[in-house]
């Protein structure tokens, strides 16, 4: 399958009809181009977009099946990666050997991909090229823009892809956040003027289309969060994403201003500090201390944030909640604060981990019990989402990043703002865009691989 000059054509190989590990292609004029290429982690008992029932003993980490493209390496114009959350980033350093293209990402992304591929070993193979935000290059037949948005980690970017045989504004994952605290900004004029160009397809973010209103600001949270950790008597342990460096940094500030010390618990967190620091998007002011001096610290000095929000295994706060980390025991007095939303499908282990907690009698805040924000989603809901259409004006809108009932309360929506159509699908769907809009249903075979003892593995 071959595209033609006069074709477009859209093919997700992960993403579409689940939340999760990230694979787009698009073709023009007998080329490829990639948008991300990410990782899940599957819950046992969770079905897949194509009905697959997960299980345990199941590979921790899993991947889309790129054979399709593999096999069209040659026609495979390049990667693009749109943020560094791992659900599009992650799968790089495993496929890359099947790809073998260059990777285009901004700044902070390239840091972090950088160090994922030092990790494999391919650091010195893998040709990276970094776009300034604004920047517009020709990656084969596809002239590509990068343009702010914003999201739960720095310098996400959405894309405006052009070809002879129309447009693309590809959102990537987003939220219209005013004040975002970390890496750039939006501006509405970026995406009106789009519209006047003329946008043939907006393939966007479904992920919180059935929630109401307009996510709130990261720099809502000052407030919240300070006064859960002014008002505890003893420790304070922040569980969150660690790619979240807006709150790490409003973390860091509250710690200044209560008298506290903050320690980063967990190889993540440590991991992207150390990017944001070399992406120049953390502030000089804004310090840490080693987490080895938190144990001899008065407990009313200390500002732990640990890894582990979603009840994963093996990370910090589990340690913590199981005895067994060497800084310090959880003691009745010591709270422990989990500015963080569950993914679905991780209720069960978050629940076993907040009893555990509470069993040593510490006092357990989550965003359900807190009377003030201390969480802010980096996903649109529905108003966000009326306002980019409003401001893009696609002919078309495609649904992406969600499971199907994210995806179809997106499709309404945008024939709600007066788009023309919406085509939804799932993985393996060809959505052709030009000459004429439609879709052939599981057009591509799709799967998963695993990676296992060092090796890539199918996932039944």
């Amino acid at each position: 399958m071959t595209p033609t000059a006069q074709d477009l054509l859209f093919l997700p190989l992960g993403g579409t009809g689940e939340i999760g590990m990230n694979m787009n292609l698009y073709g023009h004029d007998g080329q490829w181009l990639m948008v991300d290429c990410g990782v899940t982690f599957p819950k046992p008992g969770r079905v897949s977009a194509d009905g697959t029932r997960h299980h345990s003993g199941e590979p921790e980490i899993q991947m889309p099946d790129p054979s399709f493209i593999a096999e069209r390496r040659d026609r495979l114009a390049g990667l693009i990666i749109t943020h560094a959350h791992e659900d599009h980033i992650g799968a790089v350093p495993y496929l890359w050997e099947q790809l073998r293209c260059p990777v285009y990402c901004t700044r902070f992304t390239a840091e972090v991909l950088k160090k994922k591929l030092a990790e494999h070993a391919l650091l010195h193979r893998v040709k990276i090229i970094v776009p300034e935000t604004g920047e517009r290059l020709q990656i084969g037949p596809f002239d590509v823009q990068w343009l702010a948005l914003t999201h739960s980690i720095p310098d996400p970017n959405a894309l405006m892809i052009r070809t002879p045989a129309g447009n693309v504004f590809h959102t990537g994952d987003w939220k219209l956040d005013p004040d975002p605290l970390v890496g750039h900004g939006y501006k509405e004029e970026t995406f009106t003027r789009l519209a006047a160009e003329g946008v043939r397809a907006m393939v966007c973010d479904s992920t919180n289309a059935t929630v109401n209103g307009h996510s709130a600001s990261e720099a809502d949270l000052y407030a919240g969060l300070r006064h859960y950790i002014e008002s505890a008597p003893g420790r304070v342990i922040v569980t969150c994403f660690g790619s979240n460096i807006a709150r790490l940094l409003t973390l860091s500030h509250i710690a200044d201003d209560t008298g506290r010390y903050m320690g980063l618990y967990g190889r993540s967190l440590v991991n992207m500090f150390q990017c944001g620091k070399r992406a120049g998007v953390w502030p000089y002011s804004a310090g840490t201390v080693d987490t080895g001096h938190l144990g001899y610290l008065p407990r009313h000095e200390v500002l732990a944030v640990a890894t582990g929000s979603q009840g994963e295994p093996r990370t910090a706060l589990r340690r913590l909640a199981s005895g067994t980390h060497p800084d310090f025991e959880l003691e009745p007095g010591d709270r422990v604060i989990f500015s963080a939303r569950p993914i679905p499908g991780n209720e069960e282990a978050i629940g076993g981990l907040i009893q555990q907690l509470q069993a040593l009698g510490v006092e357990v805040i989550t965003v359900d019990n807190a009377t003030l924000p201390i969480h802010a989603s980096g996903h649109p809901a529905q108003r966000e989402l009326e306002t980019l259409y409003s401001w893009v004006q696609p002919e078309i809108s495609i649904p992406v990043h969600g499971e199907d009932e994210h995806m179809r309360a997106h499709a309404e929506l945008a024939k709600s703002r007066g788009v023309p159509r919406a085509l939804t699908g799932r993985n393996g769907d060809l959505f052709m865009l030009a000459p004429v809009a439609g879709i052939q249903r599981q057009k591509v075979a799709t799967g998963r691989l695993g990676w296992e003892k060092g090796k890539l593995v199918k996932v039944v």
